[in-house]
């Protein structure tokens, strides 16, 4: 969402770092492609010049400390009021009254309600251990209901039936009776959207709000609209005591604009980011950690504890096993590795979260997509188990066997057991003794452009 964004406040603060020192001209000069950048984002106009005047009027009035030199004490400016406008801190859900707790959905009409209904049931079973019913009010949309009983079988979510013939405040109350009868946590409710704000969506909504009283009402906002989507939840703002918004679609061609107006113009905190279509897309947002992306920093607390989540932690004590008495690094370990790094969202989102990618060449980062990772893992099915675990059986014929099944070519197979090789052979160091202390040592100086310490971080 955030690429273009990036790749301008990236340029710009780096050529600010190279100054010896700061002066009014060149922070000027600086501010300048800042607010062009945040224009180009679609970021509102008043939050764009909030931004710029707080940061040049704290730079000009800035201490410099010995720890930091000029330059890396301007960009910490940039990253602090960057976190300030999207708010101080992760703003959690606040389920903390009688069950159930109700949280009510609210939105236009393709911002990804339903999805983002399924997405959170999901958050909240899994990692706050809460037993979640959900309920669609949407009368009008056809499917609407259907669509939001198959997304709650995935998630394992109760699903409260209702029909369109029904109102929608009678289909609340009823759904409200039920999750109470059947012990549930949370009841997460579905509204209707429409295609633009009108009289008779908000007065449905306000009569939603007043028969179930929720403690939470979230405004899901689509990303890709950028500062109308700012002005649409304004709208809501004003006629919904909102508790916060949900931005979809984050994973799209955006630029980035809502995420930093939305907080500003509603006062309210962003409470969640909606990535992609699969049921698990939905992270808490976490504003120092989208700042710290922003400006080309990575976010690997977010990437570690992904890691911690969605790794098969069984898998990867039998593969450290495995390596330890010496056995070698196979093809199904291969496989299980590319299943690993799908299940955290791909190469692609792993590289987004570590500092400096963004400033890989175009033909380096063209390199490390995702799709190049599922041929492999569509190379390595067309092999039989033994060929997995003995790959050097692989000879010509059964190139050409493994390509004609695969639909690739023998180049493409050569070029796996390749990489295979180079893999097994670092497996192979890692698992001696001392072997993760060697390779790291290896790799000093051996760092990629622009990774290596975040801007205005030292080393202690």
């Amino acid at each position: 969402m955030f690429d273009s964004l990036s790749d301008r406040l990236s340029q710009t603060l780096r050529e600010v770092s190279g100054k010896a020192r700061l002066s009014e001209d060149n922070i000027s000069d600086a501010m300048r492609n800042v607010r062009m950048a945040l224009l180009e984002a679609d970021v509102a106009l008043s939050v764009v010049k909030t931004f710029t005047d707080n940061v040049k009027q704290t730079a000009l009035g800035q201490d410099v400390g010995s720890q930091l030199n000029p330059g890396e004490a301007f960009i910490k400016i940039v990253h602090a009021e960057l976190v300030r406008i999207m708010g101080s801190a992760n703003d959690e859900l606040n389920l903390a009254t009688k069950p159930p707790a109700v949280i009510l959905m609210a939105g236009l009409q393709g911002a990804g309600k339903t999805t983002l209904v399924a997405k959170l049931a999901r958050l909240l079973k899994e990692r706050n251990k809460k037993k979640v019913a959900v309920v669609s009010a949407d009368v009008y949309r056809p499917a609407a209901i259907e669509q939001l009983e198959i997304l709650s079988r995935e998630v394992g979510a109760t699903f409260i039936s209702s029909s369109a013939e029904q109102q929608p405040v009678a289909i609340a109350k009823e759904a409200l009776k039920q999750a109470n009868a059947q012990l549930a946590d949370v009841l997460i409710v579905d509204t209707a959207g429409r295609l633009a704000i009108d009289d008779e969506m908000m007065a449905e909504i306000q009569a939603l709000h007043g028969a179930l009283q929720p403690i939470e009402t979230l405004f899901v906002v689509d990303a890709m609209t950028g500062q109308d989507a700012a002005n649409t939840a304004k709208a809501f703002a004003d006629a919904l005591p909102l508790t916060g918004v949900v931005l979809s679609k984050t994973d799209g061609d955006a630029r980035g604009g809502a995420a930093l107006s939305v907080r500003t113009i509603t006062g309210k905190p962003i409470k969640f980011l909606g990535i992609g279509e699969k049921t698990d897309g939905l992270e808490p947002f976490y504003p120092d950690r989208v700042a710290s992306r922003i400006l080309g920093m990575g976010d690997v607390l977010s990437l570690i504890e992904e890691a911690e989540r969605k790794v098969d932690k069984g898998k990867a004590q039998r593969l450290a096993k495995k390596m330890q008495t010496g056995r070698k690094f196979d093809l199904e370990d291969f496989r299980d590795q590319l299943d690993q790094m799908a299940s955290m969202g791909g190469m692609s989102s792993m590289l987004d979260k570590l500092p400096g990618m963004g400033q890989l060449p175009a033909a380096a980062q063209a390199q490390a997509n995702d799709a190049q990772f599922k041929k492999m893992g569509v190379i390595i099915d067309s092999m039989t188990v033994k060929e997995r675990r003995f790959p050097d059986l692989i000879n010509t014929s059964r190139k050409q066997r493994i390509a004609s099944g695969s639909g690739t070519q023998i180049a493409d197979v050569n070029r796996l057991l390749k990489q295979h090789k180079q893999m097994q052979k670092m497996m192979k160091k890692v698992s001696r003794k001392g072997g993760m202390q060697r390779m790291m040592r290896g790799m000093q100086g051996m760092q990629m452009p622009g990774s290596g310490m975040p801007p205005g971080v030292r080393r202690r």
